[in-house]
């Protein structure tokens, strides 16, 4: 059996620690993904779409393998960087989006 507290800590692991530095912080990769799925679908999608689209992909796994305790890990991780996405006001997300937007204009 694993403990809920496990369970917290290793997605804190996860969000905080190797996947930040291979993917980039969370604001920049959901904001990456939800550029990618716009195009995709022809719409808008907000970084907070994506940590939902997130969470419900871990649910139906978890719904066929309930004992999959990775997914149940994930499923802790994308809701804390979706409570962090949700919790920014306006200015801080407008920030964060301009100072994307000079990084990439740096690396071109």
């Amino acid at each position: 059996m694993i403990t809920r507290k496990k369970v917290l800590n290793d997605a804190e692991a996860h969000i905080t620690g190797d996947r930040d530095t291979d993917y980039g912080g969370a604001f920049t990769n959901f904001n990456d993904i939800a550029r990618i799925w716009g195009i995709i679908l022809s719409k808008q999608i907000t970084r907070e779409d994506v940590a939902l689209c997130m969470i419900a992909v871990k649910l139906a796994r978890l719904k066929t393998s309930p004992d999959h305790i990775d997914s149940w890990i994930d499923l802790a991780g994308y809701a804390a960087i979706g409570g962090e996405l949700g919790s920014m006001d306006s200015t801080n997300k407008q920030a964060m989006a301009r100072h994307l937007e000079t990084d990439r204009e740096d690396e071109e």
